[in-house]
């Protein structure tokens, strides 16, 4: 859930890098989140629906750039179906690289 927050925290920074637990924490919150909502929306209406989906579509968008960081490429791969799915899987670099410091030597 800590990771969750992180990324809402920070969700507009394009820059930096991503762990791997981050992005999929992250996912996997969201998800379930999503899921909670739209059983919810069933008896009540879709504007609830919506406006999570609004609010989290940045900081989703942020987080898989930063992730696609972590492993030294460009965040537009976000946009290559299957690739992106591959490069989110991938250990990050290990050390700096081009995008900035290694996360896993800092602490969330």
């Amino acid at each position: 859930m800590n990771y969750y927050l992180h990324v809402l925290q920070n969700y507009a920074t394009f820059k930096g890098r991503a762990r791997r637990s981050e992005y999929w924490y992250f996912t996997l919150f969201n998800a379930l989140i999503t899921f909670g909502i739209g059983l919810i929306a069933l008896y009540t209406s879709a504007y609830l629906s919506n406006i999570y989906t609004l609010a989290t579509i940045i900081p989703s968008i942020a987080v898989g750039v930063r992730r696609m960081h972590d492993v030294d490429k460009s965040g537009w791969f976000i946009l290559i179906p299957f690739y992106n799915l591959y490069l989110a899987c991938t250990e990050g670099t290990k050390g700096a690289n081009s995008y900035g410091e290694d996360p896993k030597e800092q602490k969330v």
